[in-house]
């Protein structure tokens, strides 16, 4: 099919999920909805993702998409389930694709870090414990790497110094695994690694959720047919000042054919 592949998130965070899904499937076209306007979502009740979750998808919807991708650990927990049920498209969120790849490592002790929504809600340690029992899941909230990324503060003293307070504990805790609960840690794993020890085996949801949507399309048929690629579209609730600079790093390529627009639109 043709058609676009949707991606939304609470901000710029999917990008990184965008950048993935590029590199896997450089032959589909993207089109992504960064809700801008109203990050963060992580520290918002249920009922308020809930809502904005839905309105993303139905601007999704508008523009014909194939396939949507919630790009977003936070909606991933908080939505995932009642969106499947109330449209028919395929949905995939980046939970599922994480935790199973954390319960692929073998490791019987699997640490979570993510916004305090999605460490709260408990989902990943759901998800695992589905695929295995025996799997023991420790969760850790770790809002301030989301400002550090988006900062560029990747390798200052200041960033080190937090992600040991953050970190530490899991370390203490021995675990074998850490997923990356939020689509902007992949851009801090240099100091994760270093921080929680080489040895541990980190888990990149962006990635494993790139991987689960190449599976889909082909198992559900739905890859793009022959002629030449449409361009990727970007649209936000809101433009921040720095979004192109910010924008690029986490895309790893200039964003084109950028958009502007209420949800409601």
């Amino acid at each position: 099919m043709n058609q676009a592949i949707g991606v939304f998130d609470s901000g710029i965070g999917g990008l990184t999920v965008v950048r993935e899904i590029i590199h896997r499937l450089p032959e589909e076209q993207i089109i992504y909805f960064g809700d801008t306007a109203r990050v963060p979502y992580g520290s918002k009740s249920r009922e308020t993702i809930n809502k904005f979750a839905f309105e993303s998808v139905r601007f999704l919807l508008s523009r014909r998409v194939k396939m949507i991708v919630i790009a977003c650990n936070t909606v991933s927990a908080v939505s995932l389930e009642s969106l499947r049920q109330s449209f028919h498209i395929p949905i995939l969120g980046v939970l599922e694709p994480g935790a199973a790849a954390a319960v692929a490592t073998g490791a019987q002790r699997v640490g979570v870090i993510g916004t305090e929504a999605t460490i709260k809600s408990g989902a990943y340690e759901r998800a695992i414990r589905r695929l295995d029992p025996k799997v023991e899941v420790i969760g850790r909230s770790c809002p301030l790497f989301v400002p550090l990324a988006e900062e560029n503060w990747l390798l200052r003293p200041a960033t080190r110094l937090i992600a040991e307070e953050y970190l530490d504990p899991l370390k203490e805790a021995e675990i074998g695994a850490l997923v990356l609960g939020c689509t902007h840690y992949p851009l801090l794993k240099p100091v994760i690694s270093e921080t929680i020890g080489h040895k541990v085996i980190l888990v990149d949801s962006a990635v494993e959720t790139a991987l689960a949507v190449q599976s889909a399309l082909d198992s559900l048929n739905l890859g793009k047919e022959e002629g030449e690629r449409a361009p990727h579209r970007f649209y936000l609730s809101d433009i921040p000042p720095r979004f192109g600079e910010i924008g690029q790093r986490f895309l790893g390529e200039a964003i084109d054919h950028l958009m502007k627009l209420s949800i409601d639109d």
